[in-house]
């Protein structure tokens, strides 16, 4: 069956590597870590931190729209400021959508502080600011539990919306959601496009009509790569297109785009199917490991799943002996791979089988290759645990950059909080003991009290707040009571625009008359500010998406490829072994069995002699076969540690350093640009 489970393969043995580093004997049903945070965990998702009760969900928002018919414009809007339907938006691009609205800015800050708190806007919470827009527009009160009533009777309100005139972002960053595949050369400068290894005989093995065979035969002579090869990579791009089926047999749907052809429709089972034809072909090449199902999977677990699948596909097309397979070939341009399948005869024959090593390809093998790759085997365990560590704290990093924006200095004063949060209900969120100011005036680190008890409770709060990328608003407060190292004053810089924005429209006239200088001024400088804090919150906005898309996938891809090191050398531990020995040994007996035959001369001894010299020949070529074999062992794993692991691990690692170090000083420059020209704008404000 084609969604039947996959057999369970033994991926234990004689591994020198130990129960620790296998979760299960599948490399698909399981997490090489299970700290509840790596994302392939078969725990659940972690949960976030309670929020408040003011706080909506994006369950709350999906209650709130259940099924009505949602208008075209709703999606309209949605696809102007998500095109590549990930799912989510920022804070500024829904900024930018209700400004075509006509409302005022203080509206449209209201509409943003209702639907979310956090830096990123769910498609829900967005339908429902597009619904609260429509009533702003028709004079209606603006409530979220109205929105809901017209929902129910399937009567949700249209907005006038000018899409066309959207302002774009001013940051200088590019999306990386949005780069252009490059173009790859299948050319005579193709890195990969060289061959020493040839298939035994004079003539090659003819296919079966109809069947696909493995790919091209390997290069590991000479210095193994051109200049620039990394130039050269051929892209795949991994999307979600939604769920399909019914209830009982839903799946999600995967577009794979490629420059092979047009994009074509996979699923998950289809890339597992695959994995299992690469793994069988090639056992002794470098092959990561897919992530795994979930039963129930939450959008986080999704996302994370669909970069995983997107590092796959982009490895396996990038090595130089997988790349050119048949089955890989037709995955990324057939239109339907399970109407191919069923059409076709698939060869899942050990690569060994076909191709032999050349006398030159067999003498540049090093002798000490054992050596060499006990190097690599005693710190391998080393190397993927400080690169998973590196993954987790920069995903980290990112969340926090994204999740400070929304957080409230934790300097402010308890009776401070009310008049300036108006809409929550902070008495009920938080404990009178909670607010209760102490001695000083200002919350501070020091203010806490400092009982064990108090200290284990903080512990586990903080270690929620880093397994979880979605920060309370209030977590600046509480992160003080907590012990935590407070933030600098970070504000949520869009919601900081909204804000001054609608300050300015409230303080438009002043009570001294039109003609007050002063007043003007000062309005015209706070318009300044408010247009570089927006400038200031695209570049942030830009800043964390980049890292999160491009410098924490490049560190997963070097943690990837040292995972599929150590499950090549469990392959290697299990495969590789062979019968050379004791076939010698039968072959001597039976040797010494046929002289014995021969001498006798018994009746019917010729046809026992033929019957024993057959098993002697037969017995050779398996020996032949398999001496062939070692060697061809041998070349793999010498040209996957020469060519893909030594090359990978550092030219690759370099491109994502010099990437960071380009980006992060090209943020730093725009930051300085925009307030040195805020700084010009607001010299002339007026003091009296």
């Amino acid at each position: 069956m084609f969604n039947a489970p996959r057999p369970v393969q033994p991926y234990g043995g004689s591994s020198q590597f130990g129960a620790s580093f296998m979760a299960t004997e599948n490399p698909l049903l399981g997490s090489v870590y299970d700290d509840g945070v790596d994302p392939w965990s078969s725990a659940p998702s972690p949960a976030p931190p309670a929020l408040p009760s003011f706080t909506p969900s994006v369950n709350g928002f999906s209650s709130v729209i259940g099924d009505a018919t949602v208008p075209s414009v709703y999606h309209q809007a949605w696809s102007s400021v998500d095109p590549d339907n990930t799912g989510d938006t920022s804070v500024n691009a829904l900024s930018r959508v209700l400004s075509t609205s006509g409302l005022s800015a203080s509206v449209v800050d209201r509409i943003v502080s209702l639907v979310s708190s956090r830096p990123r806007v769910s498609r829900l919470e967005f339908f429902v600011a597009l619904a609260l827009a429509a009533l702003a527009q028709s004079g209606k009160d603006l409530s979220v539990e109205r929105v809901a009533a017209l929902a129910q009777e399937n009567a949700l309100p249209q907005p006038s919306l000018n899409l066309d005139s959207i302002a774009p972002s001013t940051s200088n960053f590019h999306d990386i959601m949005r780069m252009p595949p490059p173009v790859r050369g299948y050319s005579a400068e193709d890195p990969w496009n060289a061959s020493r290894i040839t298939s035994p005989g004079a003539a090659p093995k003819p296919p079966v009509i109809g069947s696909i065979n493995n790919g091209a035969p390997s290069s590991i002579s000479g210095s193994g790569l051109p200049r620039e090869w990394w130039k050269k990579q051929e892209s795949i791009f991994v999307n979600v297109l939604g769920h399909q089926g019914f209830v009982l047999n839903r799946y999600l749907v995967y577009e794979v785009s490629s420059d092979r052809g047009a994009p074509v429709p996979r699923r998950y089972s289809e890339f597992t199917f695959l994995w299992d034809v690469l793994v069988k072909r090639y056992p002794f090449r470098l092959l990561p490991a897919l992530p795994p199902k979930r039963i129930g999977p939450d959008e986080s677990f999704l996302e994370q799943r669909r970069r995983g699948l997107t590092r796959f596909i982009n490895f396996v097309v990038n090595h130089p002996i997988i790349k050119e397979d048949g089955v890989l070939a037709a995955f990324l341009t057939e239109p339907s791979f399970e109407e191919w399948r069923k059409h076709t005869a698939i060869s899942y024959e050990e690569e060994s089988a076909s191709k032999r090593v050349d006398r030159v390809e067999e003498m540049a093998i090093p002798s000490d290759l054992e050596d060499k790759l006990a190097v690599v085997r005693g710190k391998i365990s080393f190397l993927i645990e400080h690169w998973q560590r590196i993954c987790l704290l920069t995903e980290r990093i990112v969340r926090r950059r994204e999740a400070a924006a929304v957080r409230l200095t934790p300097v402010l004063r308890p009776r401070f909080l009310p008049a300036h949060l108006p809409s929550f209900s902070l008495a009920a969120s938080l404990s009178s003991s909670a607010l209760t100011p102490t001695a000083s005036p200002r919350w501070t680190s020091h203010s806490a009290p400092a009982s064990p008890a108090s200290h284990s409770a903080a512990s586990s709060l903080v270690a929620a707040s880093d397994r979880d990328s979605s920060t309370s608003i209030l977590s600046g407060l509480t992160g003080a009571m907590r012990g935590t190292t407070p933030l600098d004053g970070q504000a949520d810089l869009s919601r900081l625009t909204n804000t001054i924005k609608s300050l300015v429209e409230v303080n438009n006239r002043c009570w001294r008359g039109e003609d007050c200088e002063l007043c003007a001024g000062v309005r015209q400088g706070l318009s300044y500010a408010s247009d570089h804090t927006q400038r200031q919150a695209d570049a942030l906005e830009h800043r964390s998406r980049t890292m999160l898309y491009s410098t924490l996938e490049a560190l997963k891809g070097q943690r990837d490829l040292y995972i599929a090191m150590r499950d090549l050398f469990i392959r290697h531990d299990r495969l590789s072994p062979d019968q050379v020995e004791r076939l010698r040994k039968r072959v001597d007996t039976t040797g010494r069995k046929l002289e014995t035959v021969r001498q006798a001369k018994k009746d019917g001894w010729e046809h026992e002699a033929d019957k024993l010299a057959g098993a002697i020949e037969r017995d050779q070529a398996t020996i032949a076969a398999q001496l062939a074999r070692r060697v061809f062992i041998r070349a793999s794993m010498w040209h996957e540690l020469r060519v893909v692991l030594h090359n990978r691990e550092n030219t690759l690692l370099t491109q994502a350093v010099q990437a960071f170090a380009r980006e992060e000083h090209d943020f730093s420059e725009a930051a300085v640009a925009n307030w040195a020209s805020l700084v010009d704008a607001v010299a002339g404000m007026p003091l009296e």
